[in-house]
């Protein structure tokens, strides 16, 4: 069965949120894809926009989700950076670059999908 994360993150303060989308899909989402291929057989972005209300600081600015095959693929994966300090700085590195720290976080999911009608 495979394992999703969902990760939800502000940008730092002093950034716009037009900057953060563009350094992220630039750079960050660069460093994602090298580092999470081999184990990852998804890995999707996406920027919010608050709906029908005023954006702030405190909203996110960016939900993501990474697909494991499973349990021991993930696990591989998150041993394979534990292992290797300096992607791990390379990773913490640019993170402080886009990132308030402090809003950062990371849920595991567990999914029911319901089946639903044909629309029309």
């Amino acid at each position: 069965m495979s394992v999703t994360l969902l990760s939800i993150f502000r940008r730092r303060e002093g950034m716009s949120h037009g900057e953060f989308v563009d350094y992220y899909e630039a750079f960050h989402a660069k460093i994602g894809e090298k580092v999470l291929a081999g184990y990852a057989t998804r890995y999707v972005r996406r920027f919010t926009t608050p709906f029908a209300q005023e954006a702030g600081l405190s909203d996110p600015d960016v939900v993501m989700e990474i697909e494991f095959p499973d349990e021991a693929t993930m696990q591989a994966f998150f041993a394979s950076i534990a292992d290797d300090p300096e992607t791990a700085e390379m990773i913490r590195i640019d993170e402080d670059k886009l990132f308030d720290r402090g809003s950062m976080k990371v849920y595991r999911l567990d999914e029911r999908i319901s089946e639903m009608p044909p629309v029309g």
